[in-house]
């Protein structure tokens, strides 16, 4: 789950910086403002995106998706490309987290002499 979370959220930093001429030439916003909160921006979903591993990670990831959103009011479009990368995370995390059960679940009886040893792929 970790690592498609993480896909998605330095995939979002990287759409977060291409965002920013297009919020200086359609947007109208001053230049600085720009590019000082679309880098911001762009860092904090790195730190996010690195920092999965804590309890507090995915609630920051939350917290970036929000920011992305609430970057259309600046660039419209954000709100239809912060859409699809909130829509991205949700499937990221619930295909994700089934991976994990059904990982769980194919090595559970690894150390059991019993089971019956998992088929291999192919």
């Amino acid at each position: 789950m970790r690592v498609i979370a993480a896909s998605v959220l330095t995939f979002e930093g990287l759409i977060v910086l291409l965002a920013i001429p297009v919020a200086i030439t359609l947007g109208g916003v001053e230049p600085a403002v720009a590019i000082a909160g679309g880098l911001v921006l762009a860092v904090f979903c790195l730190i996010v995106a690195g920092s999965l591993s804590r309890p507090w990670g995915y609630r920051a990831g939350w917290v970036v998706q929000g920011l992305v959103l609430a970057s259309g009011f600046v660039v419209h479009a954000m709100f239809l490309v912060g859409g699809l990368f909130v829509a991205l995370w949700v499937v990221g995390l619930r295909v994700g987290r089934r991976g994990e059960e059904l990982h769980a679940e194919r090595w559970a009886g690894i150390d059991d002499p019993e089971a019956t040893p998992p088929e291999p792929a192919g």
